[in-house]
């Protein structure tokens, strides 16, 4: 049983209007969907995920990915079975004038409105559609409808940023935002009641686009690296661009220290959007893993696969103040994740997105980080994969005795399903795939969240 609501078409002069990136123009709700093999009876909640799907585009050529309004994607799983699939549109006020509806209205931070389109978090009873940049995240209900914006219940002292780390020891929501109108990033921890209980200002020069961050048991690690905001001046308003010379350096922050607390450690110039998980070690060390660009935003915006990424561990030396960099594979990848139960934690295992190339297709990836060796599962010939997202079998199983879930392109059905596979037996591909009626647009970031939550 499938249900539509129709959004405005656009044009696809643009890679990221075409193909896999291409907008879908209709919101579907479909229920007891089809499935390969055999859903996990342990798998009860639901799978999100956001990603840029514009409802109209006033110039296609000069459109980018980065800059959609936001839909999530969801597949609702109980008792072996899929129960749905949905798809919403996030309604800002600009999209719900665009669909004809009610506007929402609620707080906004400098009078900024943007349908988040980065990623999808749940905390403190409250599922949040996560974008950088000083906007507000927004709130959805179980169903994917929205709720409206939301400011942590009026504790928030500015915007979100699109990668917080959630503690797993006191589940405490951690995270490092940035706005153009900022003359510093904004460290912020939320408690479990759903407010702000600490902020700290930390002022850094140039306006540098910090995706992300990395979060370890006693230090907060902030990445200034040399891509900056430019060009007010444009008609477009500031972009991201990569300055020649600008020093690259490794913040760390003790979690309860002031912003005069903070070491800069300098590092090689490179770009990171995406951490894997950070831990300490050995009284002084604290190793992170993450994805590392050569550089980025170096040729004005960059185009699908203009710029790969490897995985690479870094060592930072709290005693002799440096960081040692080591590249962990030579497989381009992107979307790192790890079990969320070990994020600021020693942890064994990684998983990520290995990167379309002119000699393959997508693949998911699991790390052994310990032991070495990386173990792949391959989408077939014309297909695709996103992100993958562990979810653990039982809340104390071990670190990899779980499911890795992610929407997948099926080409020879033209549409998208969400696969599942064990952890553990990662290479033996799926043990359930369920068939979705459309296909899911290229997106970004997601997460699992459990009945219980």
């Amino acid at each position: 049983m499938t249900g539509t609501t129709h959004g405005p078409g656009h044009g696809a002069a643009n890679p990221y209007l075409s193909g896999l990136y291409a907008p879908v123009r209709d919101e579907t709700t479909a229920v007891d969907l089809p499935v390969t093999g055999t859903l996990p009876e342990s798998l009860r909640g639901r799978y999100l995920r956001n990603g840029p799907n514009p409802l109209h585009v006033d110039d296609p050529a000069g459109y980018h990915w980065f800059g959609g309004e936001g839909m999530i994607h969801g597949v609702r799983l109980r008792d072996g079975r899929a129960e749905w699939y949905r798809n919403r549109w996030v309604r800002s006020d600009a999209v719900a004038g665009r669909l004809g509806e009610k506007l929402l209205h609620g707080p906004r931070h400098l009078d900024m409105d943007f349908a988040p389109n980065t990623h999808v978090q749940f905390f403190a009873g409250h599922c949040l559609a996560l974008v950088e940049g000083g906007t507000l995240p927004y709130e959805l209900d179980p169903e994917l409808y929205t709720i409206g914006p939301f400011d942590f219940h009026g504790t928030l002292p500015g915007g979100l940023s699109a990668h917080p780390v959630v503690d797993p020891r006191d589940g405490e929501l951690h995270a490092v935002s940035y706005c153009l109108a900022w003359p510093y990033v904004q460290y912020v921890v939320a408690g479990v009641d759903g407010r702000i209980r600490r902020h700290v200002e930390i002022p850094v020069p140039g306006h540098p686009m910090m995706h992300a961050f990395s979060l370890t048991e006693r230090y907060v690690l902030l990445y200034d690296l040399p891509v900056v905001f430019a060009g007010n001046g444009r008609a477009d308003g500031p972009h991201p661009v990569w300055v020649p010379g600008r020093p690259a350096r490794l913040g760390v922050l003790p979690r309860e220290g002031a912003a005069h607390e903070v070491r800069w450690l300098e590092t090689d110039p490179c770009f990171v959007f995406h951490p894997m998980n950070a831990f300490e070690h050995d009284g002084h060390f604290i190793t992170v893993h993450l994805v590392r660009y050569d550089r980025f935003f170096d040729t004005g915006r960059p185009r699908p696969g203009e710029r790969t990424a490897h995985l690479e561990r870094w060592t930072v030396d709290l005693a002799a103040g440096t960081v040692r960099r080591q590249r962990v594979d030579d497989r381009p990848v992107e979307y790192p994740r790890v079990d969320p139960r070990r994020l600021s934690r020693r942890h064994r295992y990684g998983y990520a997105m290995r990167e379309r190339t002119a000699e393959a297709d997508t693949a998911l990836l699991k790390y052994d980080l310990e032991r070495g060796g990386c173990v792949e599962f391959e989408v077939p010939a014309g297909g695709d994969v996103g992100e993958g997202v562990f979810v653990p079998a039982a809340p104390h199983a071990a670190e990899d005795d779980g499911w890795v879930l992610a929407y997948a392109y099926a080409p020879e059905r033209a549409a998208t399903d969400l696969v599942v596979l064990a952890a553990q037996d990662f290479a033996a591909g799926p043990v359930a795939r369920v068939h979705l009626p459309v296909r899911v647009p290229l997106g970004f970031h997601g997460n699992w969240i459990p009945d219980h939550e």
